[in-house]
């Protein structure tokens, strides 16, 4: 996780705290883009034949860090289009594979209007380790921790030791990796009844062309 325009705000490193209280084992780097030496935290990541990509919402200096790094202004880049709001305006609109001096190669992506989904239970027990084993002293094997009675995580809640805010952040990725599934399903079903539908008309033709016609 990179926090970029640390010389605009005087509280990263309480910013960074946060941001690991939610993504625990996360690794998080502070820079400045505008500073001189501002990208060292970076460096342990751009070794040589690596690649390595940067992703996020427009306008959080994703250009810009590279400029930075490639020594050359090869990339345009713009002001916030609007400060208040925190919106930034789409420079980047391909992605671009650059080599950088060390050897590392790195992808400038468009800002990210939207960010889906694509993994499963899996990749959520990864992401929340630490209520998946609290969850392992539920009262009950199946719990939700919705408001089951002796739900190990929602008494780990109330006495401090997970971040209500934690919990939430897994509760609604649950919820959205459900409605993904049954999305999912949904078409699913739909391409076989197309399918089954066409193998079905192909069988009708078939026969009629092959009956015999009585006069």
């Amino acid at each position: 996780m990179v926090l970029n325009k640390a010389d605009l705000r005087p509280d990263l490193n309480e910013i960074a705290a946060e941001v690991g209280s939610v993504a625990p084992g996360v690794p998080v780097a502070i820079v400045s883009a505008m500073a001189e030496g501002g990208l060292s935290a970076l460096e342990p990541y751009l070794v040589p034949r690596r690649t390595v990509a940067l992703l996020g919402s427009s306008g959080v200096g994703k250009s810009t860090i590279i400029n930075r790094l490639l020594g050359e202004e090869r990339f345009r880049t713009s002001s916030m289009s609007d400060a208040a709001a925190g919106r930034g305006r789409h420079t980047t609109t391909s992605r671009e594979l650059v080599r950088l001096l060390g050897g590392a190669l790195l992808i400038d992506t468009p800002g990210m209007r939207e960010l889906q989904l694509w993994s499963g239970d899996e990749g959520l027990g990864r992401a929340f380790e630490d209520i998946e084993a609290l969850a392992l002293h539920c009262r009950y094997p199946d719990c939700r921790h919705e408001g089951e009675p002796g739900c190990a995580v929602r008494a780990a809640v109330e006495s401090g030791r997970l971040e209500a805010r934690r919990l939430e952040s897994f509760l609604k990725l649950r919820r959205e990796i459900r409605f993904m599934e049954l999305k999912k399903d949904a078409k699913a079903r739909r391409r076989q009844e197309k399918a089954t539908g066409r193998r079905f008309a192909a069988m009708v033709k078939e026969i009629k062309r092959h009956k015999p016609r009585y006069r």
